[in-house]
């Protein structure tokens, strides 16, 4: 049998460059996807669109997490 060549891009995740599968995925993140804001290349991605994000070599990717909490 002959292996599968995963293809890989660089990338900036929350300011930290990192090298991950061409084919990407949100969870690929291991992020909760209804408790996440994603910001693409400087735009907010809105939810129903991120399984069809194409995320280029190069491409800046923020994530901002919910938090409870408030005031005491």
């Amino acid at each position: 049998m002959e292996a599968i060549e995963t293809i890989t891009i660089e990338v900036v995740v929350n300011g930290e460059a990192r090298t991950i599968p061409a084919s990407f995925e949100l969870e690929w993140l291991k992020v909760d996807a209804s408790r996440v804001a994603v910001e693409l290349n400087g735009q907010i991605a809105r939810k129903p669109e991120l399984p069809v994000a194409v995320v280029h070599q190069g491409a800046c990717i923020e994530g901002v997490r919910f938090v409870g909490g408030g005031a005491k």
